[in-house]
């Protein structure tokens, strides 16, 4: 099953518990996946999407669960 809805900025640092701020910080560094969607200019990403970048990505070093 596909989960094609659209998460914004904050919908992803909720689900990687970070603020919104630091998911914008990675986009400007090109370490979020180029947006699914862009609506009125804001970009959008499918759920799955992230959780395939979430899967892949190296491990936060120094972070404590």
């Amino acid at each position: 099953m596909t989960d094609r809805k659209l998460w914004s900025y904050k919908d992803i640092a909720a689900h990687i518990k970070v603020q919104t701020d630091t998911v914008r910080s990675y986009r400007k560094h090109r370490l979020l996946p180029p947006p699914d969607h862009m609506e009125a200019g804001r970009p959008y990403w499918f759920a799955d999407t992230i959780r395939r970048w979430v899967a892949n990505r190296p491990a936060n070093r120094g972070r404590r669960r």
